[in-house]
């Protein structure tokens, strides 16, 4: 069965295109998430995570001695790397510095979490049967039950980013009983609703049923395989023109412009870690969310739907339930994460306890990771929010 499959013409354009990438590539480029933990002070632990479906997740622990651990959850197709990608002002390496319990969580189907206990990622479709909901009922379940479970606390402080709060939301409202083993969720950028994204990305959107349709007819189940990667990787480190095309062609039009924040040395960091390996559904179940207009789960179609969920249509999560205190921060800047779709969510989530606009005016939905100077807008406010509410 063919996953994946590239012509000779777009072979030799790659064979090309590597040949104009420079011979020395940045020392994080290369290095991964214990040697980029290593490298900034801050050895790593890594433990295995076994959800109830199967699947085996990697999590990494940066020790620490402070009595709550945090737990840190990455966005689409990310990894853990991403929160080490600007070195000595990432946050869990701030959060390290300052004597924090530091847990950083790897979803399904990346880099890190690309095994199961009985499929395998390259031969079986059933591997990549899975969407946000499965990520946030399963994988972020077993990911706190282990983190618990090592440090012995009855509650964790949690960190998500876009996807990452999503699952926070999709599983507060599926197993409300988890609201409990969560201190405090400071979302960065959170993602339910996508009513107001731009108009150039909103009819990207209503083409990905399509281009799903066109994957599953090929037999492709997986979304940023390797050699997707690999193209991605030597367009995007390109000499000048790399940053232009994907920076500010692409990346810019979906999360909002800030090239202050960003350099083309950054992105010969950043794109050999982004993005990672993950599943048509996940991406096919967020275009719902647009399309649909609704937060709710996966939409089958009319008959699967009644055979899954005994009614025609996907049930919405119910956000009445996510109880967990939950300290919001966002950007005017951020197309993604818009401040009017944050407002709907917030108006459905009971227990917001902060919402913070960030004043840097340019602030966009990667800037609450990645930006150059997120040590100075960004930071000192979730060290704030912890502080409050630990």
């Amino acid at each position: 069965m063919r996953f994946c499959g590239l012509s000779v013409s777009v072979v030799l354009c790659c064979q090309l295109v590597s040949a104009l990438l420079p011979e020395n590539s940045p020392e994080d480029a290369t290095l991964f998430f214990e040697g980029l933990a290593s490298k900034y002070g801050h050895p790593a632990r890594k433990y295995d995570v076994i959800t109830k479906d199967g699947y085996i997740l990697t999590l990494h622990n940066l020790p620490g001695r402070s009595r709550v651990p945090v737990l840190l959850m990455h966005g689409f197709h990310a990894t853990s790397d991403a929160w080490l990608l600007r070195g000595n002002i990432s946050l869990a390496i701030v959060l390290a510095n300052a004597g924090h319990d530091v847990w950083v969580a790897n979803s399904r189907g990346n880099r890190y979490s690309r095994r199961h206990q009985h499929l395998d990622p390259d031969r079986d479709p059933a591997f990549w049967n899975y969407s946000f909901h499965e990520m946030g009922l399963y994988d972020l379940t077993a990911t706190i039950d282990k983190v618990l479970e090592k440090t012995g606390a009855e509650k964790l402080n949690a960190i998500g980013h876009s996807q990452g709060t999503m699952l926070f939301f999709a599983l507060g409202s599926t197993r409300p009983e988890y609201n409990a083993k969560i201190n405090i969720l400071i979302a960065l950028g959170p993602v339910c609703f996508l009513n107001h994204i731009p108009p150039t990305f909103s009819a990207i959107i209503k083409l990905i049923p399509t281009w799903g349709k066109i994957m599953y007819e090929q037999n492709i189940y997986e979304a940023f395989n390797k050699p997707t990667r690999g193209i991605i990787r030597q367009l995007c480190t390109l000499p000048v023109v790399g940053y232009q095309l994907c920076f500010e062609g692409v990346i810019f039009t979906i999360v909002g412009r800030d090239s202050k924040e960003y350099s083309p040395e950054f992105a010969e960091v950043l794109f050999p870690h982004f993005p990672t390996s993950g599943s048509v559904k996940n991406i096919l179940h967020l275009a719902q969310l647009h399309n649909r207009a609704t937060f709710a789960q996966y939409d089958y179609g009319f008959l699967k739907n009644i055979a899954v969920y005994g009614a025609s249509i996907p049930p919405e999560y119910d956000l009445s339930k996510v109880a967990m205190p939950v300290a919001i921060i966002v950007g005017d800047n951020d197309k993604l994460s818009t401040l009017k779709d944050v407002s709907t969510l917030r108006s459905k989530l009971p227990n917001v306890v902060d919402y913070v606009v960030s004043p840097y005016k340019q602030f966009n939905h990667l800037d609450d990771i990645w930006g150059a100077h997120m040590d100075v807008y960004l930071n000192p406010y979730i060290f704030k929010i912890l502080e409050q509410y630990s």
